[in-house]
């Protein structure tokens, strides 16, 4: 059933982490970093944070609601749903709240493609794609790629750390203005194999994915899919092209919006 909105600003569900002890009484709380949704504000869009509710009633009127859906970043992702056994040395902590944003995610992207609303997806989200889609990660990049680049540069989380490579024929090509990016880089998990809808468009010199879109057999799937594992909404005030990427998302988005 559509719905009607005066403003031209298309609404975007964002989604959240949850903290284990808020501001008010210490209680559980949705958590998110102001960057994300002033990314989307400086990008013309009009952002919704949502908590982690996942009921799929709640996630099919939710998403029917909006105009397209963002998902952000944050915890580990439960090993549980893309390996039987995390390789020797590995490990991962993944808390009960965690496991339920796993759930809201995956129902959110699940919804997002039923209903052809764009998807734009970062760091965590980028993960999360992936394994909702029947991909899988590398737990740990240094202990299961110990020849890679040091990923984990928090240190350095609102500059440029490294570039990657951008397919000639893709979107974030197109965004980048060329054929690279220079990108941060916070994480130390990473896509493994790939889902089979998606295809590789940005990768860097060690080989790990930074930009996932749609495969072109799937490429009616959803009518926008730009997924990648930097963090353009800490760039996007000093670095035109980490703009650029919000811009041509909250554009898709815009196309839904009901007058």
């Amino acid at each position: 059933m559509s719905h009607k909105r005066r403003s031209a600003a298309p609404l975007i569900l964002v989604s959240s982490c949850t903290q284990e002890r808020g501001a008010e009484f210490e209680d559980r709380s949705v958590s998110l970093s102001l960057n994300y949704p002033q990314a989307v504000v400086a990008a013309g869009g009009l952002p919704w944070v949502s908590a982690n509710q996942p009921d799929p009633a709640y996630v099919a009127e939710a998403v029917e609601k909006v105009d397209g859906v963002m998902l952000t970043g944050g915890e580990d992702i439960d090993p549980k749903r893309y390996t039987r056994r995390l390789p020797a040395r590995v490990a991962a902590t993944v808390q009960p709240w965690d496991s339920i944003r796993d759930t809201f995610e995956i129902l959110l992207v699940e919804e997002a493609i039923r209903q052809e609303k764009p998807l734009l997806c970062i760091c965590r989200g980028h993960q999360l794609l992936n394994v909702a889609l029947g991909g899988t990660l590398f737990a740990d990049i240094r202990l299961q790629k110990p020849r890679a680049l040091d990923h984990c540069r928090t240190d350095k989380k609102d500059r440029v750390v490294h570039e990657m490579e951008c397919a000639k024929d893709s979107l974030m090509a197109r965004i980048a203005g060329g054929g690279k990016l220079g990108v941060n880089s916070a994480h130390h998990q990473a896509v493994a194999r790939l889902a089979e809808p998606l295809r590789a468009t940005g990768v860097t010199r060690d080989g790990i994915i930074e930009s996932m879109e749609l495969a072109p057999e799937a490429e009616g799937l959803l009518p926008f899919l730009l997924s990648v594992q930097f963090h353009p909404e800490r760039l996007f005030a000093r670095h035109a092209e980490h703009l650029e990427l919000f811009r041509v998302f909250v554009r898709a988005c815009r196309l839904n919006v009901v007058k």
